[in-house]
């Protein structure tokens, strides 16, 4: 059974200009044990698909309009908000990119931990910080039993994220959301916070989201991999089918645009342009504008998504196209 399936899912904002679609029915699915890769430029709709899912979309001026969010067949877009708060924390967790904006700076570690846990558990405060202790160990951070009682800005980046992961793997969630967890950490660092949520997601036998705009990382750690431009969905495939037969001018582009280490002299390409505004979307496809295939059909017509070899999706009129990226 499908541990998280997203059917449809539209979210728009709504604004003194009128309505912003800013999500366009985006379908995706997760298996248990399974990570999805979600992938694309800022702005590309990565952050507020996650968003989306976990019902954290601030409203006003953002708000839901469509779709459902199936949780092992549950769907949370039906739920009231007190059922969507017992899940959030619990059975689906999320980690931020920043965990300085997260933490609360004038609670310890310990506490911030136990307290999720005293939320969704009955359980003693004793137990819950003896737990607590037990997740600083589990996610590798030196001294677990002294660090208990630290404040966040007592910690290294790398330490900080740990803790987030403590917290959010802590209720044991069938559904972990990961929103560029790694972006502001050394190189280093970066690879053991993947090798330790690879390692957790084994051992608990989680469904992963892993948001990035860092495809060598996507290489590490992801079985699939969708690749996001303006709030749909223009590619998804197994991860070597990404990288080794790219259907989308945009995934070719962003593959393109990754340096090869054992190629002394590489051209890089790079895809002109930006992500447009929400209110400055061109009608048609909405990579036309920086797409060297764009024909007459891809400026008056959205792409459907077309199906290539069972697993292999893509929405372009022209993903026959294979771009030579060697």
């Amino acid at each position: 059974m499908v541990t998280l399936e997203v059917k449809g899912l539209r979210t728009s904002f709504f604004t003194s200009s009128g309505v912003l679609p800013a999500l366009v029915d985006v379908d995706l699915s997760v298996d248990a044990g399974e990570t999805l890769a979600v992938v694309g430029e800022s702005g590309s709709g990565k952050s507020l698909t996650a968003l989306s899912i976990m019902r954290l979309i601030a409203d006003p001026p953002g708000r839901i309009v469509g779709g459902q969010v199936l949780l092992e067949g549950i769907d949370l877009l039906a739920l009231p908000e007190k059922e969507m708060r017992a899940v959030r924390g619990n059975r689906m967790s999320m980690i931020f990119q920043e965990p300085m904006t997260c933490l609360n700076p004038v609670i310890t570690i310990g506490d911030q931990i136990a307290e999720a846990l005293l939320m969704h558990r009955p359980i003693s405060r004793r137990a819950a910080r003896a737990r607590a202790l037990e997740m600083l160990d589990r996610v590798r951070i030196p001294d677990p039993h002294r660090r208990l009682d630290d404040y966040p800005h007592q910690l290294s980046g790398g330490m900080r994220q740990r803790v987030m992961i403590a917290m959010a793997i802590a209720l044991e969630p069938r559904v972990l959301i990961a929103d560029e967890p790694t972006t502001a950490l050394d190189v280093s660092i970066q690879s053991q916070i993947l090798e330790l949520l690879r390692t957790l997601q084994k051992e608990e036998r989680m469904a992963m989201i892993f948001i990035t705009h860092d495809l060598g990382v996507v290489a590490e750690i992801a079985d699939r991999v969708m690749v996001m431009y303006s709030g749909r969905t223009v590619e998804q495939a197994p991860v070597e089918t990404i990288f080794d037969d790219p259907r989308h001018p945009y995934t070719q582009g962003l593959l393109g645009s990754i340096p090869d280490p054992l190629r002394r002299r590489q051209r890089l390409s790079e895809i002109p342009g930006t992500v447009p505004l929400l209110d400055g979307r061109p009608s048609g496809c909405s990579f036309g504008p920086r797409c060297s295939l764009a024909s007459d059909l891809c400026r008056v017509q959205v792409p459907p998504l077309i199906t290539i070899r069972g697993v292999h999706v893509v929405a372009c009129v022209h993903s026959n196209h294979r771009a030579d990226l060697l």
